[in-house]
């Protein structure tokens, strides 16, 4: 379940920036949102190898 705390972590951590772009339409913001969810992305894409992986063994 780590990886779960991982995700929850992260879109908990963007909170800030998606207001402050979204709301107040601060620039700097949104770059920070995009490069949070391309983590987001990556992290996804590694959870799901993982998951096949472990399908695969059992």
């Amino acid at each position: 379940m780590s990886r779960f705390s991982e995700i929850k972590d992260l879109v908990t951590s963007l909170e800030a920036d998606f207001e402050k772009f979204y709301e107040k339409k601060n620039s700097a913001a949104g770059t920070r949102v995009r490069k949070g969810m391309q983590e987001m992305k990556n992290m996804a894409q590694e959870i799901r190898k993982e998951v096949q992986d472990i399908k695969n063994k059992g």
